[in-house]
């Protein structure tokens, strides 16, 4: 099941590491990434786009092992379906 998955919160060092960790964890894998750091040396934001194992990890894991990593660091990390987002931002 192809997701994506978006980081947002204050920068800071090892951010990248504890969400890949966490997917690493659900036997996700990440197929495409982009992150960058916005105004001046503030703002992290990153996009995913991950491929997840229902059987090994449901959707619901994957979300609630993300939701805890946001919680951990003080960040905003979403997991969306990628038939969803697509819907969602479809112009």
């Amino acid at each position: 099941m192809k997701c994506v998955v978006s980081v947002l919160g204050k920068d800071r060092t090892g951010i990248v590491a504890a969400v890949a960790t966490a997917l690493t964890e659900c036997s996700a894998n990440i197929d495409d990434i982009s992150q960058t750091i916005l105004g001046e040396g503030e703002i992290f934001s990153m996009t995913m786009l991950v491929t997840i194992a229902p059987e090994v990890c449901d959707f619901n894991t994957v979300q609630d092992k993300l939701t805890k990593v946001g919680d951990d660091l003080g960040l905003q990390v979403i997991i969306q379906r990628e038939d969803v987002f697509s819907v969602m931002y479809k112009i």
